[in-house]
C-alpha cells in the first residue's frame, strides 16, 4: 500500500537545491543515488521530481516544436498554460502511480522478497531524469533521453528491490516501454533513426542528415 509519512527515514531533502542535486546525482552515479535516496513513504520528493522533469520537457517541446502546444479559442498562450498544467499536475502523477502498481504486480510474480509500492514510485520518477531534455526537437536527443531513462529504471529496481539485473529487465521492460517509449515518445524517436528497408538496416542521424546503411543477409 502507497504510503506517505512526514519525516521519513533517509530519502531526499527537500528544496529546488536538493531537486537539482538529486537530478545531477542519479545521472551520473544512480547506484549511489537508488541506495541512500529512496526510502519507505518518501514519495513527495520524487513525485516533485517526476512532475518537474515534465514540466521542463513540455514546456521546451511547446515552444520549440510547431503546433504542439493546443490552442483552443484562438488564445494560444493560455492554452499551451493549461495544456501544461495538466499535464504536470494530473497526468504526471497518475501515470507515475499507474506505472508504479503495474510494476508491483510484475514484480510480485519474480521477486517475493521485494521493497514497497512507495519505493517502486520513487524508483520510476527519478529515473525520469535525462528526460528533461526530451522536449527538445531531436530524435536522436529524445532516443538517448528513453534509453538513458529506462536503463536507469533497470538499475533502480535492481538497487531498491535487491533482485538481479536479469529480473529487474524482465519485470521493468513493459512500465519502461509504458514511460519512456510512449509517454517520452522515445519509439517514435527510434522509428526516425532505425529505417528498415528492403534487404537492409539503416541507422539515421535525422540532425546530421547522415545514414549508415548495413546489408541483411
Amino acid at each position: 500500500m502507497t504510503q506517505w509519512v512526514e519525516n521519513p527515514s533517509g530519502g531526499r531533502e527537500r528544496g529546488p537545491v536538493a531537486l537539482a542535486r538529486a537530478w545531477a546525482e542519479v545521472l551520473v552515479r544512480p547506484r549511489r543515488f537508488f541506495e541512500s535516496g529512496v526510502a519507505p513513504g518518501d514519495q513527495a520528493p520524487g513525485l516533485v521530481f517526476a512532475m518537474t522533469v515534465v514540466l521542463v520537457e513540455e514546456a521546451v517541446r511547446f515552444a520549440l516544436v510547431p503546433g504542439a502546444a493546443p490552442v483552443f479559442g484562438g488564445r494560444p498562450a493560455l492554452s499551451a498554460a493549461f495544456a501544461l498544467a495538466v499535464a504536470v499536475l494530473f497526468v504526471a502523477p497518475a501515470v507515475l502511480h499507474l506505472t508504479a502498481a503495474l510494476q508491483t504486480l510484475l514484480l510480485m510474480a519474480l521477486v517475493p522478497d521485494r521493497a514497497g509500492t512507495s519505493e517502486t514510485v520513487q524508483t520510476l520518477a527519478y529515473a525520469t531524469a535525462p528526460c528533461v531534455f526530451a522536449g527538445v526537437p531531436s530524435p536522436t536527443l529524445r532516443a538517448v533521453c528513453a534509453l538513458y531513462g529506462a536503463g536507469l529504471f533497470v538499475v533502480g529496481l535492481h538497487t531498491v528491490h535487491g533482485t538481479s539485473y536479469l529480473r529487474a529487465l524482465v519485470t521493468g521492460a513493459v512500465p519502461a516501454a509504458l514511460v519512456f517509449g510512449y509517454a517520452f515518445r522515445g519509439f517514435a524517436a527510434l522509428d526516425e533513426i532505425v529505417v528498415w528497408r528492403a534487404g537492409e538496416v539503416c541507422l539515421r542521424i535525422p540532425e546530421l542528415g547522415a545514414e549508415l546503411c548495413l546489408a541483411l543477409g
